[in-house]
């Protein structure tokens, strides 16, 4: 017994010291000149009052009581929470270079280290966003070049999904691999057949690691890393998928150094070798083997996942939707015909499919937290104080979901895009790619991808859900980092 409350003792005394560590860390932060927000308990922060399955829900609940500018503490770390159109226009345009720094988010934090061009700050960040931009602009993004190896990778979707002969089938690795195998052709310099048993390794483990970004376990992890390093659960998976991808990259980066000629780059990784061996004399340059398999990584996850949970969740849309979807029907016939594959330049003539492809971006409210943004240096932004370093959320939900900016908000609307005369009209509170310094560099690619190969599925079938459209339920599965829908099954019928 004796030892047992000698136990006691230490534990509560280790607990009161830590606290105590905390409180004064807090104070030498100038932690009482951010934003005020809810009361945090030592150690464990705000998490009581977060709820891991919807964190944004919780946060939306926070702004109406402490305004669109508040604070909250992940474990001891304060973070910075901005809310509504306004006040992230003003952060991430207006003052763009003070929050172009990439925040703090453990999980990515433990595999990546700083590294690529989504996680690296700095010279470091500057260099390889600069060079991503002008290889991938080289290899197409943007251009005819890539509009065509979108059109034919969107009629081998087509072939496929024929032979579903109309009967129930999920349709998340039939987008997949179209979806994948477009970025593919960029960065490794080939596609990969639809039944490559490796390639589809790749797509479930990128599957099931967006999904569990959105998990309460992943969410723990990126509240209390320290402790949740060592405990057992699924968040470990995403470190084992990580591990394999990155893996993956590196096994393909070493068969291009086999086969380099630097008179003819084929992709991506062709011109990062050859970037290092310009550079390798240079003590400043940030291109290095491992910043080539982490870019790469980066541009092909994020590349296939995002746009492939787009266009799944775009489909779902519709199919509660029908007359949106034969509102588009009757637009892609009199605009395309079934004569031709669509291309970007049918945009401009079709209004109606813009709209409503804005709108499914706008209404899934993808990545609904962002990637979180730290400050670049002490600031003052409004009437407080963010000491250099401070981690931002800049809520894309609230912007999305802006009552000020969209009329309906919660609610499936075409009209939040389109004129009195039924022309496109552009918003700036779209931002589901975020926006300023940090905007997603891929935002060219995903529009043409989402646009093309939607149209193309609709221009050759009719969609058909299986069970009663009022049961469809449009919320998503789970909500973290990113929002995923519920798994479905839908029928196509030939056109």
């Amino acid at each position: 017994m004796e030892l047992v409350g000698a136990s006691i003792f230490l534990l509560v005394a280790c607990l009161t010291l830590l606290m105590l560590g905390t409180v004064q860390k807090r104070r030498k932060q100038g932690i009482g000149k951010l934003p005020p927000g809810p009361t945090g308990l030592p150690i464990l922060g705000n998490i009581l009052q977060l709820n891991g399955k919807d964190i944004y829900r919780s946060l939306s609940k926070l702004s109406d009581k402490y305004g669109s500018l508040f604070t909250i503490h992940m474990g001891s770390e304060p973070v910075v929470v901005l809310c509504g159109y306004e006040v992230v226009k003003k952060a991430l345009n207006e003052q763009s270079e003070d929050f172009a720094a990439r925040g703090s988010l453990p999980m990515l934090d433990r595999v990546i280290q700083g590294h690529g061009v989504i996680s690296s700050n700095g010279e470091r960040w500057k260099q390889l966003r600069r060079f991503s931009l002008m290889t991938l602009r080289n290899f197409g993004m943007g251009k005819r070049s890539i509009e065509e190896r979108i059109q034919e990778e969107a009629q081998f979707l087509v072939e496929e999904l024929r032979k579903t002969e109309e009967l129930p089938f999920d349709p998340t690795f039939f987008l997949s691999r179209s979806v994948s195998n477009v970025i593919c052709s960029v960065v490794f310099g080939n596609r990969f057949d639809y039944e490559d048993k490796n390639f589809l390794i790749l797509l479930s483990m990128l599957n099931d690691m967006f999904r569990l970004f959105s998990s309460v376990w992943v969410q723990f992890y990126n509240f209390f890393p320290n402790v949740m390093e060592y405990l057992p659960g699924p968040h470990k998976r995403v470190i084992t998928n990580m591990d394999q991808l990155l893996a993956f990259v590196s096994k393909r980066v070493k068969m291009h150094q086999e086969t380099l000629d630097p008179n003819f780059p084929r992709d991506f990784i062709d011109c990062f070798l050859m970037k290092m061996e310009q550079d390798k004399e240079n003590p400043q340059s940030e291109f290095s083997a491992k910043e080539l398999v982490t870019t790469t990584f980066d541009l092909f996850s994020a590349g296939t996942e995002t746009v492939s949970t787009t266009l799944r969740y775009g489909l779902l849309i519709l199919l509660k939707h029908p007359k949106i979807e034969a509102k588009i029907h009757e637009e892609i016939d009199r605009v395309i015909g079934q004569n031709r594959s669509p291309s970007i330049e049918d945009r401009n003539a079709m209004p109606y499919t813009e709209a409503v492809v804005h709108e499914i971006q706008r209404f899934i409210d993808l990545i609904p937290l962002g990637v979180p943004r730290a400050v670049t240096r002490d600031i003052q932004f409004k009437q407080y104080f963010l000491p250099k370093g401070t981690t931002v959320y800049a809520l894309l939900s609230s912007v999305l979901y802006d009552p000020k900016q969209f009329q309906n908000p919660e609610s499936f609307d075409p009209n939040h895009f389109l004129d009195a005369n039924g022309c496109f009209k552009r918003n700036d509170a779209f931002m589901p790619f975020s926006a300023g310094r940090r905007i997603c560099l891929g935002e060219g690619l995903a529009r043409m991808e989402i646009f093309l190969f939607l149209t193309t599925i609709l221009q050759n079938f009719d969609l058909k859900s299986v069970i009663d459209i009022k049961d469809i339920d449009l919320s998503s599965a789970m909500s973290g980092i990113s929002r995923v829908p519920r798994q479905y099954n839908l029928c196509l019928t030939p056109r």
